[in-house]
């Protein structure tokens, strides 16, 4: 297998972040599978990506960690001396009413979800600037438009995000350096799963396509946004919600 690009991925050991890194490897990149703690989920993400013929490597670290982020994206530029896709994909979900929500919380969900996507972007563009070249896209939601009761910190941090993303993509843009952002709708994860079936079938009936969207996707469009097809498109969200918010 010829390596055309160098891709990390992070949260990708298992739902979106798995597909979106088995999507990658398809296309010819070198898949770095970031992951925190759950070693066995990254492993199979590994194995899934072999078993099409694509290569990758384990990359453990938290992106809440600005050393650590820095550190490891460093390292990557280093042995490969040049790293072409990052997408970021880590983030946590935690829901209740704002007035049961602490700091504790906040810290967790904006430090995860907007933080750490500010952390991988802040250390890749070093290295993407040199070569004037390379595609961001970062993982949004379809509640970070709409906002949604019971979802304030994960909204503030999803909506944070698109912001970031426009404003990044107006900063290196005259570098050839693309910034994008995938606002996924329901999506059949393990978060999803969780739901009561009779929740489930309400939900779809609200959605005009009918069902919940596949994590391949919201895969499907990361990787065209990765590839040579997208060179002039920047600071956009793309919605991947079968039109549950046009």
């Amino acid at each position: 297998m010829i390596v055309e690009k160098v891709a990390l991925v992070t949260g990708a050991s298992r739902g979106i972040g798995r597909a979106i890194a088995v999507k990658l490897a398809k296309q010819g990149s070198f898949v770095y599978i970031n992951y925190i703690q759950n070693e066995k989920a990254a492993l199979e993400t590994l194995k899934a990506v072999e078993e099409i013929g694509g290569k990758g490597r384990l990359c453990p670290f938290d992106v809440r960690n600005e050393d650590a982020v820095q550190r490891n994206i460093n390292s990557i530029a280093k042995e490969w001396g040049h790293i072409d896709i990052l997408v970021n994909n880590a983030g946590v979900w935690v829901g209740g009413p704002l007035l049961r929500l602490g700091n504790s919380v906040w810290e967790k969900v904006i430090g995860t979800n907007l933080q750490g996507t500010i952390n991988c972007c802040r250390a890749v563009i070093r290295h993407m600037i040199k070569r004037k070249s390379g595609k961001i896209i970062n993982i949004t939601s379809i509640t970070g438009e709409t906002g949604n009761a019971g979802d304030t910190l994960y909204s503030a941090s999803k909506a944070g995000i698109i912001g970031f993303t426009k404003s990044l993509a107006r900063e290196v843009g005259s570098r050839n350096i693309c910034v994008n952002a995938v606002a996924p709708g329901l999506i059949e994860t393990e978060m999803t799963a969780t739901m009561l079936s009779e929740t489930k079938e309400k939900i779809k009936e609200i959605i005009p396509l009918k069902r919940f969207g596949k994590p391949e996707d919201v895969a499907n469009v990361v990787a065209f946004l990765a590839s040579d097809d997208a060179e002039y498109i920047t600071g956009q969200v793309f919605r991947v919600n079968g039109g549950l918010y046009m």
